[in-house]
């Protein structure tokens, strides 16, 4: 970066926010601001520098960029004839991404020092900086919302992803295997049938053994220990049996309730040399229905976990104010996050008053709320013993919605920024600032307000909502 020929003042109106002034102003700035020029990929601004500089575009341009987990990121770019940099009145005190030079390129800096003066010398052209910075910031912050709804998103995604890969892969595991059982079982029937050709006894069997596991559907709650016991005493009776392969059916005969007191009642019977094939029959339609019920409530956790999505997203409904149950919000976003609680060892208290009116408002944008507030409980939450309660109450014409965490607290000094967009405490790249101000202003959308209290092992945010009054 060099300095170079001077400016004149052509090249200068050549600027968006310079043209049609006076020929004393646009003197006045060639006077108190300097030339600058840099070479393709010159750096202009990097992360952590002081922001002095207002920055004017003669030509090439400025590509800006994030810097995340050592990598950058583009993020906007200035072209010829447009200003960036620090504007009058901007509270930018310390430049966050990386500026290189697109191309060769001239600029025009002027210190923010000369402000003050500037706007003694030229109010209109303080009055276009401060417009540029109204839109810049307006841009800036729905860049921000639709990029930390992104976020959301894609930690929404993940969580859910994790959330149904479990059941869907007992699904694909129980239906090998049930293709597995289904292959072998018209041998196994040929089998019994050439030991035990007595329908009689066959049928007896079958009302023996069927109906009494029906009572016994849910295996054994037995500790690892007090199952491998069983096991081998299940598999030595079964080899009393004559049952040469009783440590295979073990298992699977234990598994769905079937104990040796229940089979001895069926093979009574039965002939001593249809004993072996009928077990191995009756541990693989056994094992058959369990597997049965493995997928079924494998699909249940997936239904349920759709219904989850139904309802955080509001996808199934029209976008306006409706009568809620707050509750019901609380627990879908809870679920959605359920991945994140677990990875974190979180222990969650639900502490929901009974009996909770309902009140009248938007379902995705309160779920967007409670999503803000539960992420951050969690960013803050250490990594053991963290701690997360939800608790519902009603105070006179409000329900409040407090959520409360364990965690380090919010400084003393940094507790009345919380609300403020941008303001973040997280690091580069965790969060924008603009979660807390997001909810803030839902809440208000709902003629609530957002408290925050916090002191060490102790956070607490409290939603105030208005209690639906009965139309008409």
């Amino acid at each position: 970066m060099s300095d170079t020929l001077a400016l004149t003042i052509a090249e200068l109106a050549t600027v968006t926010a310079f043209t049609g002034l006076p020929d004393n102003v646009l003197e006045w700035l060639l006077a108190h601001g300097e030339r600058r020029d840099l070479d393709e990929g010159g750096s202009i601004a990097q992360p952590g520098d002081a922001a002095v500089y207002l920055m004017a575009i003669l030509k090439g341009g400025i590509q800006f960029y994030t810097l995340q987990n050592g990598t950058r990121e583009p993020r906007f770019r200035v072209e010829k004839s447009q200003v960036t940099g620090v504007l009058p009145y901007s509270r930018l005190r310390i430049i966050n991404g990386l500026g290189l030079a697109a191309g060769h390129t001239v600029l025009y800096l002027l210190h923010r020092d000369h402000f003050p003066a500037l706007e003694q010398v030229s109010p209109e052209l303080i009055q276009r900086l401060v417009a540029l910075m109204s839109d810049r910031a307006r841009d800036e912050a729905r860049g921000q919302e639709r990029d930390d709804k992104l976020r959301a998103l894609g930690k929404l995604s993940a969580g859910l992803a994790h959330e149904l890969n479990n059941p869907a892969a007992a699904i694909a595991r129980a239906s090998q295997a049930l293709a597995d059982r289904a292959a072998i079982k018209p041998q196994l029937l040929q089998k019994l049938i050439e030991q035990c050709p007595n329908p009689q006894a066959l049928c007896a069997f079958t009302a023996l053994a069927v109906p009494m596991l029906k009572s016994a559907t849910s295996p054994l709650q037995l500790s690892p220990m007090q199952r491998s016991e069983r096991e081998d005493e299940l598999a030595d009776w079964l080899t009393d049996q004559g049952v040469p392969d009783g440590y295979q059916l073990a298992p699977g005969l234990l598994e769905t309730g079937l104990t040796a007191d229940i089979l001895a009642t069926a093979a009574k019977v039965l002939p001593m040399s249809a004993r072996p094939a009928a077990f191995a029959w009756l541990e693989c339609q056994q094992s058959t229905m369990q597997l049965i019920r493995d997928v079924q409530e494998a699909g249940s956790r997936i239904s349920k976990l759709v219904a989850d999505v139904k309802t955080y997203s509001h996808m199934d409904r029209a976008g306006g104010f409706e009568l809620l149950d707050v509750t019901a919000g609380l627990d879908s976003t809870l679920n959605m996050v359920g991945f994140e609680l677990r990875q974190k060892n979180v222990h969650l208290t639900r502490d929901y008053a009974p009996g909770l009116p309902q009140i009248r408002g938007q379902v995705s944008s309160l779920n967007q709320v409670w999503t803000n507030l539960i992420d951050n409980a969690i960013y803050a939450l250490p990594a053991q013993g963290g701690e997360l309660t939800l608790r519902t109450r009603v105070e006179g014409a409000f329900v409040r919605v407090f959520l409360i965490d364990n965690g380090a607290g919010i400084p003393g000094d940094v507790l009345p920024h919380i609300f403020e967009p941008f303001y973040t405490t997280k690091q580069a790249g965790a969060g924008s600032g603009l979660g807390l101000d997001i909810a803030q202003r839902i809440i208000r959308q709902h003629d609530g307000r957002l408290e925050a209290s916090s002191r060490p092992g102790h956070t607490e945010f409290c939603a105030w909502l208005p209690i639906a009054v009965p139309l008409g």
